[in-house]
């Protein structure tokens, strides 16, 4: 089957990362969205991509289900401050997905889920240097210092123990333990509450928005369309050599093949094409802040798994898992519990005039592992399922799955097989 013209819904970074590549391969892309490609913080909360740290961090890009997570108890996480919260329901597919979250919260699924994310990790940076390579304009920023900080000594043992988990399974991390002095005189914005600290080396970022916003405008300097204000309602292969991809209104793209890359809404178009792995709504939150002096670099706070990052002129704090359903609308104690968790550790910050606060749906699977490949249908594809990592993996995503569209499949693709 020759493939000339795909559509991609979703326009995020995986779904235009995916029209990129494609383009790359010369097959002619249409990108549509119910949303606008850029919005601002009110009305952002289609894209997961939007609010995320920005993080492009081999060494953090991790499965989500790991034992600690069964460790930290379920007490916690049905406490509305818990980093990890689950608000009480009865909505049977979201018992459904957290009891096989936690089926895959032991030693040998995170072992065997971190070797996938070795080699993924060792080429992910890579896809975002094709891009940059190919015109995108917006640049990735190297994070040196990339600081990792503590309260005490004893409380980054979990991380190094992640550290050596990532050595064991192939993959790789460079890093240095670090003292009070010195971590504070890397990042003098940390409050002497800091005491311990890790400097891990290798790692960049971007200013999401902005990063986005640059590659939808490569995505159009390439000839590719891109259709906003289109809310797919259905997708239908009637097996002619086309596939019809329909919104709420009646429109329709005809086209050889369609990509779905509509984050934690994927389940609805993907399931008539036998995807059965849930996608759940992993909700994360943040907003912006302005120091009294700037980071250069990105700071992480791992026990109370808030990320901060310097966003040109401003410093993102996000953080949270709230399991959620995605149009529920944000919570202010959520905002509130960040707040209140990071104060002590940050100093000269004007928390009372934060802004752009934001709340978004990282898609999540159970076993951790996104879900790229091909469906039942051979003109319907997928590309979703990256929890907290679609900014991570987004280009990489593109990169691989625009191959094993247009002929070349790269092994790693089992792993994330959609109909596993």
């Amino acid at each position: 089957m020759t493939i000339r013209r795909v559509a991609v819904a979703g326009a995020g970074i995986v779904g235009l990362s995916t029209a990129w590549f494609l383009q790359d391969r010369g097959v002619a892309v249409t990108v549509v969205d119910r949303a606008a490609v850029a919005p601002d913080a009110t009305e952002a909360s289609e894209r997961a991509s939007w609010g995320n740290a920005g993080w492009l961090a081999p060494a953090l890009t991790l499965p989500l289900p790991e034992p600690s997570i069964l460790k930290y108890g379920l007490r916690a996480m049905l406490t509305p401050s818990s980093p990890v919260y689950v608000p009480p329901t009865l909505d049977p597919k979201l018992i459904r997905f957290l009891a096989d979250f936690a089926r895959h919260c032991t030693t040998r699924h995170q072992m065997a889920a971190l070797e996938v994310f070795a080699q993924v990790n060792r080429v992910a940076l890579g896809a975002y240097d094709d891009l940059a390579d190919g015109g995108v304009a917006e640049q990735t920023r190297d994070a040196d210092p990339f600081l990792a900080a503590f309260t005490a000594e004893t409380d980054r043992d979990h991380l190094l123990e992640e550290f050596d988990h990532v050595r064991a399974t192939g993959g790789e991390v460079d890093y240095e333990v670090l003292d009070a002095e010195t971590v504070h005189s890397l990042e003098p914005l940390l409050s002497d509450k800091v005491r311990a600290g890790v400097r891990i080396r290798g790692q960049r970022f971007i200013d999401p928005p902005r990063f986005v916003a640059s590659l939808a405008d490569a995505v159009r300097a390439r000839g590719g369309e891109i259709i906003t204000g289109f809310d797919v309602s259905e997708v239908r292969d009637p097996g002619n050599g086309m596939v019809d991809v329909i919104s709420a209104d009646g429109s329709d793209v005809s086209v050889d093949a369609v990509v779905l890359a509509t984050g934690a809404r994927l389940n609805a178009l993907a399931h008539d094409f036998g995807v059965r792995t849930l996608v759940q709504a992993g909700r994360g939150y943040s907003f912006s802040v302005v120091p009294g002096e700037l980071p250069k670099n990105p700071v992480y706070f791992p026990v109370q798994r808030v990320a901060c990052t310097p966003l040109h002129d401003r410093f993102r704090i996000a953080g949270m898992m709230e399991f959620r359903r995605p149009d529920a609308p944000l919570d202010p104690r959520r905002v509130r519990a960040i707040v209140d968790t990071t104060r002590p550790l940050l100093r000269d910050v004007d928390w009372a005039g934060r802004s752009e606060e934001w709340v978004g749906s990282r898609p999540c699977t159970a076993d951790g592992l996104p879900l790229i490949g091909g469906t039942r249908s051979p003109r319907v594809f997928v590309a979703g399922g990256h929890g907290m990592w679609g900014v991570a993996l987004g280009p990489l995503t593109g990169r691989l799955l625009a191959g094993a569209m247009t002929g070349h499949t790269d092994p790693v693709l089992r792993h994330f097989d959609p109909l596993r």
